[in-house]
């Protein structure tokens, strides 16, 4: 039997690791705070992107799916992937980064064996999460206003550029996106669907 994220149930954190049957000193939340509080760090940022996303578009329901066709769906059943890019990173710079996100089609998992044949995109919107603060000293990606969110609708990226794997801000900018702030993500998003 496969597992499915419809299986898991949210964790409190305090959830104790065990050894003979008997409780630990360490639990959940302990590792949790070991090895995802680098929140800059590139793979986690683009997790709590889309956290992010998912808590504007009121989409927090369930666990989050690793591989699933697309980041997240609302309850009017619209499906969003999130990209996400800063001008920081938790390493030492000496330049700020580009910011480009990753939009290839991807080949899904039909069932627990099979890829689909074509890769596609598999949602109907974008939303790019840009991590706007340029100062190390007081980066915090959990200040909403140091990020930028642009919308685009999927369809718009397969009529112009149907397998091109990455974008850059710059580029993105030529499709016109919906650029908002946090508190416009879900009114933006609402009127999508």
């Amino acid at each position: 039997m496969i597992h499915s994220v419809e299986n898991t149930q949210p964790k409190t954190g305090n959830e104790p690791f065990t050894l003979h049957g008997e409780a630990l000193p360490i639990n959940l939340l302990h590792f949790w705070q070991w090895s995802f509080s680098d929140i800059l760090s590139n793979t986690l940022r683009g997790i709590l992107a889309e956290f992010i996303v998912a808590g504007a578009a009121a989409a927090t329901n369930s666990p989050r799916e690793e591989w699933d066709a697309y980041d997240l769906i609302t309850k009017q059943g619209l499906k969003i992937e999130v990209k996400s890019s800063a001008y920081l990173q938790s390493w030492e710079q000496k330049k700020l980064s580009t910011i480009s996100f990753g939009i290839q089609p991807t080949r899904i998992w039909e069932d627990s064996d099979t890829r689909s044949q074509k890769a596609a995109r598999r949602s109907d919107v974008y939303v790019f999460c840009v991590l706007k603060h340029k100062d190390m000293r007081t980066v915090n990606p959990l200040n909403l206003d140091q990020w930028d969110f642009y919308i685009l609708e999927t369809a718009i990226l397969d009529a112009a550029i149907p397998t091109q794997k990455t974008i850059t801000l710059t580029s993105l900018l030529t499709f016109q996106p919906k650029t908002v702030h946090y508190n416009e993500l879900l009114e933006t998003l609402n009127k999508i669907t």
